[in-house]
């Protein structure tokens, strides 16, 4: 298979978003010919000491899981991107790192995102189920449902609530994580955290000296240690469509900018297609509901109105 070009995550906060919303925007950029669904979970009570069928694994159930609306490759059980009833959204872009990704079976970047979902009722709630299990389980697993080869990614994430977001990039085990509550943010297929990283790993920066990838000395510089040496992927044209411009962002700015094919944001390529897009918008009112558009085709160019909370 091909390399995969890059796939593109959004946010945007007021007073670069109208209105006093948050606007949250994912394309997922995957196999042309993959399905991807758009599926709903409603809120469940669990028996004690019951388990949870993930894509390759099994792992233990929390006592109750959140109402969830999510789109997703067919074929695994996890999701690309999806919301709760909380207004928690997640998505996830598959990375590259110094660290190779484990293709072992253990929990997708994919199986955290819904995990996330379903057992967080704020961002900063839905980042510590992550990073929790993470450590327990670890992650690693074949990205795609071609069992002729193992394509696996260490994962990066964006998780937005109407306060506040986390970007989430992880090697293995290990994670840092920045807080962020004004202007945009994008997220692509390459590390984007650099020196500012409001949350970590207690062992990130020591297992980056036992690696010789940091001496210990000077500022920690996330992005410059975990990079491959050989880092090629430009996200710079797609990052660049929402994040220079000048005029304020709304959902229609960020429908746009996931139709636009001339930036790399929406792709249609031999291997890979942009299978499905998500739009959600999160009011910083409380007394207002937020609402979630999701595609459910390959086609961005149209979205169909989704749940409301």
């Amino acid at each position: 298979m091909a390399a995969a070009p890059p796939s593109y995550c959004f946010v945007a906060f007021p007073p670069r978003a109208k209105d006093g919303l948050v606007v949250f925007g994912k394309n997922s950029a995957r196999p042309r010919d993959e399905v991807q669904e758009v599926v709903y979970f409603s809120a469940a009570d669990h028996e004690p000491e019951s388990k949870v069928e993930c894509t390759y694994i099994s792992i233990d159930q929390v006592p109750r899981t959140h109402a969830i609306m999510i789109s997703r490759p067919a074929w695994l059980w996890g999701a690309e991107m999806g919301a709760n009833e909380h207004g928690v959204c997640i998505a996830n872009e598959a990375i590259n790192t110094r660290e190779p990704a484990a293709e072992i079976e253990a929990l997708l970047g994919m199986d955290l995102v819904r995990l996330g979902l379903e057992r967080g009722e704020t961002a900063k709630e839905a980042l510590d189920v992550i990073v929790s299990l993470l450590e327990e389980h670890g992650q690693g697993g074949n990205y795609y449902e071609d069992a002729n080869s193992c394509h696996s990614f260490q994962s990066a994430y964006l998780i937005v609530d109407r306060d506040e977001a986390w970007v989430l990039e992880t090697i293995g085990k290990y994670w840092a994580a920045e807080k962020v509550t004004e202007g945009v943010r994008c997220i692509c297929n390459r590390l984007s955290l650099t020196t500012k990283m409001d949350a970590e790993h207690p062992e990130l920066r020591s297992y980056a000296q036992s690696q010789g990838w940091w001496t210990g000395e000077g500022e920690f510089n996330f992005s410059e240690v975990f990079s491959p040496v050989e880092d090629h992927l430009d996200c710079g044209a797609g990052k660049d469509s929402l994040e220079k411009r000048e005029e304020s962002i709304t959902v229609q700015t960020m429908m746009n900018t996931l139709r636009d094919k001339a930036s790399g944001v929406c792709i249609d390529s031999e291997s890979f297609l942009t299978t499905a897009s998500g739009v959600s918008v999160l009011p910083q009112n409380r007394s207002s509901l937020c609402i979630h558009y999701f595609t459910g085709t390959p086609d961005p160019s149209r979205f169909v109105r989704g749940l409301v909370t």
